[in-house]
């Protein structure tokens, strides 16, 4: 459970957050687009990283469920937001 959790959920997260990372740059730092899909891809390894030790280091099940779905959420909508705004 927890591995399929860590491969999933680290996947997902690193994705929203190299996505947002990058949207962001691109939009408010005025960096070029190549330059911040780079560091967002880049950064999202770090990210994927995290989230797998946070899954084998969390108690239960329910913790890392939480811990899994509110910074999913948090991004998502993030994300929503900023391409909403565009």
């Amino acid at each position: 459970m927890r591995t399929f959790a860590a491969t999933v959920g680290g996947y997902g997260i690193a994705a929203l957050w190299g996505a947002l990372l990058s949207a962001g740059l691109s939009r408010f730092e005025g960096v070029a687009t190549s330059g911040a899909v780079l560091t967002g891809m880049l950064s999202s390894f770090a990210i994927c990283v995290c989230v797998v030790m946070w899954v084998f280091a969390a108690r239960d099940l329910k913790r890392m469920a939480l811990g899994l779905l509110i910074p999913a959420v948090l991004l998502g909508v993030a994300l929503w937001l900023l391409r909403a705004t565009a």
